[in-house]
Formats: structure tokens, sequence, C-alpha cells
């Protein structure tokens, strides 16, 4: 069976972005059992509070949602297990070494196969306040405005 080449998205963590700022974004292999990848395709996954650790050198995925698969019956794990993510070693030292910081965390972006393989997006994300979040939504609400305004205006 030949490989699929592209990108496909399963799922996104929509809340990431509106509870924390983005500073850096990188690519992981998941470790996965094959029920789980099956279920992952049906589009049965839930990466809201989920986040990532470095624990023992390693970098695990823990609160992530996986369903059990319909025809799994024995070979179906615990949904909300920790999942060992592939990176390199250096990767995850300098990711440990920022998440170590102040108000920085290790969030789940999304979730997606890139050439028939299941990837996972991590972001390295600071909190946000609420008067960040208000000014953000602020923002949001004048450009959307001002799109507005350049559309009537050109209909004109």
């Amino acid at each position: 069976m030949p490989e699929k080449k592209g990108i496909k998205i399963v799922a996104t963590n929509r809340k990431a972005r509106h509870d924390y700022f983005i500073l850096e974004t990188y690519e992981a292999g998941i470790e996965l059992v094959g029920t789980e990848v099956k279920s992952i395709r049906a589009g049965h996954v839930n990466l809201k509070d989920s986040f990532c650790q470095v624990k023992d050198g390693e970098m695990y995925v823990y609160q992530m949602h996986v369903s059990p698969y319909e025809q799994g019956n024995i070979f179906n794990k615990d949904p909300m297990r920790p999942r060992k993510l592939l990176l390199h070693r250096r990767e995850i030292m300098k990711l440990y070494a920022q998440v170590k910081q102040d108000g920085y965390a290790l969030i789940p972006l999304s979730i997606y196969f890139k050439n028939s393989r299941l990837k996972l997006e991590i972001g390295v994300a600071k909190g946000k306040k609420m008067y960040d979040k208000r000014a953000a939504m602020a923002e949001r609400d004048t450009k959307r405005e001002m799109d507005r305004a350049i559309k009537a205006h050109n209909f004109r």
C-alpha cells in the first residue's frame, strides 16, 4: 500500500491559544498501540486539558484522551494513560530548561498525520492573565470591524 503524502489534522487544542502565549512550537512523534492509532484516525481524540512533562529524561503527554476503539476488545488501553513522545535528547533537554523557568508550560496544540505518521505539535507556552485575554478579544473585534468597513467600502 503506498504511503499517503501531506498533512491531515485530526484534532486541535483551541483552548491552548486562548489561555497561553505560544512562544515556540515543536513537532514530536508519539508512541501508541494499534487500536489507539485506529481510534485517532477515526477522530476520537481530545487534547483539552492535556500537558507534557519531562520525566527521567523522556517526555510524556498526560491527560490526552483517546477513546477506546470499538472493534479493539482486549487490545484497548486506558484512554487517559501517559504516552511517550519521540524527540531528540537535545530537544528534550532544551524544553526541560525552558519549562523550569517560572510560568512556562509544554502544551499540545494539535495532533495530525504527516505522510501517514502520527505527529503531535507541542508549544512552549506562557500563561495569559485575564487582562491579556481581554486585550486579545478587543484586538480581534477591532480587526473584524475594520475588515467589515473595508468590505462595505469596496462594494459601493
